[in-house]
């Protein structure tokens, strides 16, 4: 599944996200609304509508939902520009409506918002922009050019000039701000429910490797004993097939075959099998576990484990979940890309606590957005230590946000912090001068109890 920016979590394309049943149920209510305004204002208040005209438009809204909601399946969802259309039709009859009812001395006239928050929601910057530019010059027009209200007395409503412009300005303003905030919600929304979605992925792939290696390791062990057999009997065979080079051939053959399988299936294997002995380890074999694909890299990669006060001389056997391990491995191969040599990794516990620092000698994080570290499609380091370090690579922040959440399901605590100033020079840097990422867990949250019963192993069919 891609991540990519032609993949399925691209934020750029979000057709056929909006349903045209939920439009037509809006314009139902705001056909209902504006039948009750408009016979409110000519029974109730006395106001001299033109009422022909006003029905007309409200019917043109009752006609173009009849004929959607007939012509076109309910599950039905619209593209960009089937969306700007409706939307369009549905600010042009607005419009419409306030031209026959007075303009901006009409308060109704805020509801002009609606269609352009509704764009800034669902659809994309430039049709929001497009519908947006279309309400204000509409408003600006209904401003100009409006058929007066006429009172019961035979007077025209009519309101001082300064109130008029007060009112339009503050409709414009709020079509900006509600458009502009309306978008930052949604992108938000849109980048936290992507970005979820991938850290699922992660975890069910982890998971399911996992799994893997405990089934293959089952095989491997079961098939153990036919394979000895094999080997037993064909090595037999080619020693009493001395005298017939071709047999003999054939018995050594089969032998080394056997020998090949064994060799697969144990490195296929090396996950180890599901068994509950196997959920835990020391801390150290977790952290070289994690570290493990990222060790040959070209980089030196330093393990350093030691008990802080209060901390047991052994070190704390832990359970070797799928989300810390993988957790740790994207901020592991962090640190690896943009090392200059050395990775240290260093382990901390103590009777309360356990804590795993991360360290590059690397730039580290631009302070700019050393606060906004682990938020989703945010680039960690700076373009062009990315581009050199990782060819071709540009990241949206996904790895790290990844890395977060697992470790924060986990129930760990993750600060991400620079060891030394960046803009020291190159000689006034001490050794460990890059990024620091420092996950720290509960002691309750990841330490096995000593001594205390596994529960019974799961039989795996095979």
């Amino acid at each position: 599944m891609i991540l990519g920016p032609d993949g399925i979590l691209n934020r750029d394309t979000r057709g056929d996200w909006v349903r045209l049943r939920t439009l037509i149920l809006l314009r139902w209510m705001a056909v209902a609304g504006q039948l009750a305004a408009i016979v409110v204002t000519d029974w109730y208040l006395g106001v001299r509508l033109p009422m022909g005209l006003c029905f007309m438009a409200v019917g043109a809204s009752v006609i173009a939902n009849v004929i959607a909601t007939f012509v076109f399946p309910q599950n039905r969802r619209l593209t960009e520009f089937q969306a700007l259309m409706i939307l369009l039709f549905d600010l042009t009859q607005l419009s419409f409506l306030l031209f026959l009812t007075g303009g901006l001395t009409n308060p109704f006239a805020l509801l002009i918002l609606a269609p352009v928050t509704i764009s800034a929601l669902a659809l994309e910057l430039r049709t929001t922009v497009i519908l947006g530019a279309i309400a204000i010059g509409l408003l600006t027009f209904t401003a100009y050019f409006h058929l007066p209200l006429i009172l019961a007395d035979g007077s025209s409503l009519s309101v001082p000039r300064m109130f008029e412009f007060g009112f339009w300005l503050a409709i414009v303003i709020g079509i900006l701000f509600l458009g502009l905030y309306s978008r930052r919600v949604a992108i938000e929304i849109r980048s936290m429910s992507d970005a979820l979605l991938a850290t699922q992925m992660a975890l069910d792939r982890e998971q399911k490797l996992t799994d893997l290696g405990g089934v293959v390791a089952a095989a491997a062990h079961e098939l153990g004993t036919p394979l000895a057999t094999i080997k037993l009997v064909s090595s037999e065979l080619a020693e009493e097939l001395a005298e017939q080079p071709a047999l003999r051939d054939d018995a050594e053959l089969i032998r080394e075959q056997a020998d090949r399988c064994r060799d697969i299936l144990r490195s296929m294997g090396r996950a180890g099998k599901d068994d509950l002995q196997m959920r835990q380890a020391p801390l150290g074999e977790v952290l070289r576990e994690a570290a493990e694909p990222h060790v040959g890299r070209g980089k030196r990669v330093e393990f350093d484990l030691y008990p802080s006060r209060g901390g047991d001389e052994r070190q704390p056997v832990i359970l070797r979940r799928p989300e810390v391990i993988h957790g740790l491995r994207n901020l592991i191969q962090n640190a690896v890309d943009f090392a200059r040599s050395t990775v240290w990794i260093d382990g901390e516990w103590t009777g309360d606590r356990i804590a795993i620092r991360i360290v590059d000698d690397g730039e580290g994080y631009p302070p700019a957005i050393i606060g906004r570290i682990g938020d989703p499609f945010v680039r960690q380091r700076r373009a062009e230590e990315s581009q050199s370090r990782r060819p071709g690579y540009e990241g949206m922040g996904l790895g790290l946000f990844i890395a977060k959440t697992l470790l924060e399901r986990s129930g760990a605590e993750l600060s991400f912090a620079n060891a030394a100033d960046p803009f020291l020079r190159s000689h006034e840097r001490p050794e460990r001068c890059g990024a620091i990422v420092e996950v720290i867990w509960p002691v309750d949250r990841l330490v096995v109890v000593r001594n205390a019963p596994l529960g019974e192993n799961v039989l795996i069919q095979t």
